[in-house]
């Protein structure tokens, strides 16, 4: 492929939390019924021009992640639903991204779409890598970043972990 074909195209909703280290976006290709696999292929080239290290899918199935494989992107399935999931599961899943981005690493998120899930599970990253140190701040940064308000869903995933860190706080 040669000109700007090569770069591929960015991928829907793509937006960086924290610059260079950590992104999040639409599932490569889009969603549901507009999902499209050209739009697939050119966004997941971007992302392998674009030097990430891994692709973290949050999709409750592996639908679709061979398309990774057949374009070199490297790629981890983190299943995560909600809060609903409960707080071992949301710790597994902020446990996982945090190594990921050790030592630099560049990483992307993507759920089917991007939607309360996703962005609550950022702010809950946030507030569990101490990088902000309240749950409203966390929901503050976000909302800020995403340009848009953290609705219910979100803000339970981020009470799960407001509450996992004041009982472990109350513990010490």
């Amino acid at each position: 492929m040669r000109g700007k074909w090569a770069q591929g195209i960015v991928p829907r909703g793509f937006c960086w939390i924290i610059k260079d280290h950590l992104a999040v976006c639409e599932r490569p290709g889009g969603c549901g019924v507009s999902h499209r696999k050209v739009r697939r292929q050119e966004e997941i080239i971007w992302i392998r021009e674009n030097d990430f290290d891994v692709v973290v899918s949050l999709l409750s199935s592996e639908h679709n992640l061979h398309n990774y494989d057949d374009l070199v992107v490297r790629w981890a399935h983190e299943p995560f639903g909600g809060a609903e999931e409960g707080i071992g599961r949301l710790l597994q899943v902020i446990n996982r991204l945090t190594a990921l981005t050790a030592n630099g690493g560049r990483i992307l998120v993507h759920r089917e779409e991007l939607n309360e899930t996703v962005c609550g599970l950022m702010a809950a990253y946030l507030l569990a890598t101490k990088l902000v140190t309240t749950g409203p701040h966390a929901i503050g940064v976000i909302e800020q970043i995403m340009e848009r308000p953290l609705g219910t869903p979100g803000r339970r995933v981020v009470d799960l972990i407001v509450q996992h860190l004041d009982e472990n706080q109350d513990a010490e």
